[in-house]
């Protein structure tokens, strides 16, 4: 009979996991489900376990050294920043992530420009205690010939742009690692970062978090930026200094924010949410029915791989190859 496999799932937010459970099953493993928030109650729960599916725990340096069996970690989505993976490396864990279609962050992206631009929010707000009067929130401006700044233009930004097109805005993108044929390809002007900020009266970020992209828009970047543009964030939140942003919100170097994500998303006492010219969504922009079904499948089929003696399909730490076929000589 072949060996009973552990996989923990350190936590998650989904209300079934019979696809895991599913898919799993066929390589012999059972599933357990924590909901862990600290890299002690990682270590305390998953120490043990062959592979681990992850959301939002911290897989620090330290988790990795406590992990006696895992061979592979997939986290449920595409950002892996929560995960050592040079640690995961040099322990010679396959680390994967799951691309799924992100056809819903960018709707998502657009729902909270056009909710930044015609004030739906406090209007709505408005309304509902009975004063039915829109005069109170003037100016209202028209999107069609605003400039939308895109900061990463990849896979999201590049949807973000085609739906942008037509509301008929000028669109131009930075991305350092993108020749200028690529934005010519999709009919955006490629600029530089200072450029963007200065120009744009919109901008959207779209990166991943690493250590170029923390806190790219401090104070230096948002008072650059014209004074009554609107910032927006479905990335990582991370690549905005906070206290920064709470000062260019409060004292009107900027006009406005919607944010899907925050430094510390758990933390209930945000300045940020004193504020009335702040929209917030709860880390969402990826969600939908469709979607969750694609990340719980993607993410254990990774794990269901690697268990297996093969190479998930989105391996993210590659290198993690050379040491392990160096091991197996």
């Amino acid at each position: 009979m072949s060996k009973k496999f552990k996989v923990a799932i350190t936590d998650a937010e989904y209300e079934s996991h019979d696809i895991e459970k599913s898919i799993l099953s066929k390589v012999n493993a059972e599933l357990v489900k924590f909901q862990c928030r600290t890299e002690d109650e990682v270590i305390k729960y998953c120490s043990d376990a062959d592979a681990l599916l992850n959301q939002y725990a911290p897989i620090t340096r330290r988790v990795i050294e406590n992990l006696q069996n895992a061979k592979a970690i997939a986290r449920y989505g595409i950002g892996v920043d929560n995960i050592d993976l040079e640690a995961a490396t040099e322990k010679g864990i396959l680390v994967a992530n799951v691309v799924y279609d992100t056809t819903d962050v960018a709707d998502h992206t657009l729902s909270l420009i056009l909710s930044l631009v015609r004030k739906i929010p406090w209007i709505h707000e408005s309304t509902k205690k009975g004063l039915w009067d829109w005069r109170k929130f003037q100016p209202i401006s028209r999107l069609q010939g605003k400039t939308v700044g895109i900061i990463g233009f990849g896979r999201i930004g590049r949807k973000v742009a085609e739906r942008l097109k037509g509301f008929r805005v000028e669109l131009i993108a930075c991305d350092p690692y993108l020749p200028l044929e690529v934005f010519k390809e999709h009919e955006v002007e490629g600029v530089n970062l200072e450029t963007l900020l200065q120009k744009s009266d919109i901008i959207t970020i779209h990166v991943g978090l690493t250590n170029e992209t923390f806190h790219m828009i401090k104070e230096a970047e948002l008072r650059k930026m014209k004074r009554g543009a609107l910032l927006v964030n479905v990335s990582r939140g991370g690549t905005i200094n906070e206290p920064a942003l709470y000062r260019a919100l409060k004292e009107g170097w900027i006009s406005g924010a919607a944010l899907d994500v925050l430094e510390n998303e758990f933390l209930k006492d945000n300045p940020l949410h004193e504020l009335d010219n702040v929209i917030i969504t709860p880390h969402m922009a990826w969600y939908s029915t469709s979607s969750i079904a694609e990340i719980q499948k993607g993410a254990a089929e990774a794990i269901a791989s690697a268990l297996s003696g093969e190479i998930p399909a989105n391996l993210v730490n590659k290198e993690v190859l050379t040491s392990l076929s160096g091991k197996s000589t």
